[in-house]
């Protein structure tokens, strides 16, 4: 087998498994409609996942490639309705990141304009919140950040390009 066809595998098996932990419990049944409108409009290639939510897979610079979940599920806070853009940026070898991990993450969290980092089990995910309605433009700057924030901090921390 390719070298591509074997790196590409390995992050379709991996993106399934780790969205999946990473997300349970909070799923939506169908996908945003809106959302798929946004995304066509940004000519950004989607496939739906099993949870209803946009899975886009982007080629970055140096042969890379960066995986962005757009969710379909809205969350509430009082007035404020607000949509989710996740993006992988590190796998942990066991439930706890290490110290030197955890600092990293959150002084990029302090640097980032747009976004912050969470743990997800032993997933490290990029996460920018935006309006739920938010325009094409809102939604293509927080898909941009979210994955160059989450392929840069890939590289740093593991050298790889797993997502």
């Amino acid at each position: 087998m390719s070298i591509d066809f074997h790196r590409d595998f390995m992050k379709r098996i991996a993106t399934a498994l780790l969205f999946a932990a990473a997300v349970s419990g909070a799923q939506a049944a169908t996908p945003d409609p809106g959302v798929g409108r946004v995304l066509d409009t940004l000519k950004y290639p989607y496939e739906i996942d099993e949870d209803g939510d946009y899975k886009l897979l982007f080629d970055v610079e140096g042969d890379r490639t960066q995986l962005v979940f757009v969710r379909s599920t809205v969350e509430e806070y009082g007035e404020h309705r607000i949509r989710e853009i996740w993006s992988p940026g590190y796998n942990a070898p066991g439930k706890q990141f290490s110290a030197a991990i955890a600092n990293r993450l959150l002084e990029d969290s302090q640097d980032a304009k747009l976004g912050a980092w969470v743990k997800q089990d032993q997933l490290a995910m990029f996460v920018v919140k935006v309006d739920a309605n938010a325009s094409v433009d809102a939604l293509g700057d927080a898909i941009d950040a979210a994955m160059n924030t989450a392929d840069a901090m890939e590289l740093e921390l593991t050298g790889t390009d797993e997502y």
